[in-house]
């Protein structure tokens, strides 16, 4: 069953083998091997079912499970002849492996939950099982009722309090559950600049949870690495282009952050506008933000070639497409993503701050996790004093594809003769 010229470690091959558990969870760093490990597992038991209950694969969207999972499935160079037994048009909600129906459910938030009701299954798979709602996964097991059932999941690890690692990989002596421990070591197949190249993308917790596969808090400080000494400038070098982005804000200050890639390859904080209508005691409408807007873009002598707004300022975007503001794009609002993207340049020397962004040098040494929702195994910054630390977010995360490489260069730099 095992596809002849997949290379697979040792650590693999006894996971796949003892995969008979009702739940069965592989955990760790980011291309570790336990997806390729859990698929095969899912697979073959597949292959083995019997013919009563639904076969079920679970993820935080349709895309996902398309992405991570049928994908790499369909894939001859790593499956070989299994690859042709996996039937998938992109879109649908059902695919076909080894002949079986497979159900595919989106599991965004908890209201997919009612999306089970209902179902009997005999197997299901959860890609990335700690982004699922709690009650989502709680619903799948107890559907999960024919005999000899299993659920086979994979996932990155979270805070050590995520309902997944207290409920479940804690418990795993009281349940019928096995889990497997994966590291960026564990996989053979990845050459030496790879794993440098990656490991260069995440620092301070990612790092710990993605790297080394460790189930840590955060806590304290976010942008840890942040030193003024090291990251503030006087002097600003010719720019080759220029992005900007935006944290709208009425009664909240307004912070707009001008970002650009220097002819050094590193990224600089040009210059910040900011309004905050409590302290002026004048609220600002949408119209004459966007005048102010443009008026100090005119000041910088600076076109950017994109501007990412706060997606949920929906009626200043209007405002300024109205303007005839040319290249503007909702901002990429991922927050853990982006605090990682803004760590990953800071860490590696990539991302500068001019000395006149007064608010932004305010903010950034006292942007800090939320404790109590650290406490509830979240990671959620302080609403408190963010407003340009979300801008500079904005920014960067939504343009991290123009400048991720530059991270490898500092590898490359910093390595030993």
């Amino acid at each position: 069953m095992l596809p002849p010229d997949l290379p697979l470690s040792r650590k693999q091959l006894r996971s796949i083998g003892r995969a008979t558990a009702r739940i069965n969870l592989w955990h760790g760093s980011v291309r570790s091997g336990k997806t390729i490990a859990s698929l095969l597992a899912f697979v073959i038991a597949v292959a083995t079912a019997g013919p009563s209950g639904l076969i079920i694969i679970c993820g935080r969207s349709l895309q996902t499970i398309e992405r991570n999972c049928l994908e790499p499935l369909q894939d001859a160079a790593l499956f070989g002849p299994l690859a042709r037994h996996i039937v998938h048009t992109r879109g649908a909600t059902t695919a076909t492996i080894l002949g079986r129906t497979v159900h595919l459910i989106g599991a965004a938030d908890a209201r997919a939950e009612g999306r089970l009701r209902g179902l009997t299954a005999q197997l299901a798979y959860c890609d990335e099982a700690t982004l699922l709602p709690e009650g989502f996964w709680t619903q799948l097991l107890a559907r999960l009722s024919t005999p000899g059932a299993r659920l086979y999941a994979t996932t990155n690890p979270d805070s050590p309090r995520h309902w997944l690692k207290t409920g479940y990989i804690d418990r795993a002596a009281e349940l019928d559950l096995r889990h497997w421990h994966f590291r960026l070591a564990d996989n053979p197949s990845l050459s030496p600049a790879y794993v440098a190249s990656l490991a260069a993308e995440y620092v301070g917790l990612w790092k710990r949870r993605m790297i080394d596969g460790a189930w840590v808090v955060a806590e304290g400080a976010i942008y840890d690495m942040w030193a003024e000494e090291q990251h503030v400038v006087t002097e600003l070098p010719d720019m080759r282009r220029h992005w900007c982005g935006i944290d709208y804000g009425t009664s909240n200050p307004f912070a707009a952050i001008l970002l650009g890639l220097g002819v050094d390859d590193r990224l600089y904080v040009c210059a910040e506008w900011r309004h905050d209508g409590r302290a002026t005691h004048r609220q600002m409408t949408d119209a004459q933000y966007s005048a102010a807007v443009r008026a100090w873009l005119r000041e910088q002598h600076v076109s950017p070639q994109w501007t990412f707004v706060d997606p949920s300022a929906a009626s200043f975007s209007t405002q300024l497409w109205q303007d005839d503001y040319q290249g503007l794009a909702k901002a990429t609002n991922d927050v853990a993503d982006g605090i990682r993207s803004v760590s990953s340049a800071l860490a590696a020397g990539r991302l500068l701050v001019h000395e006149s962004c007064e608010g932004l040098l305010a903010e950034l040494p006292g942007y800090s996790w939320d404790p109590k929702a650290t406490a509830a195994g979240e990671d959620k910054p302080l609403k408190v004093d963010d407003h340009s630390a979300d801008a500079l977010r904005y920014v960067v995360h939504s343009t991290a594809h123009e400048w991720r490489h530059l991270l490898t260069m500092s590898t490359a730099e910093e390595a030993p003769a």
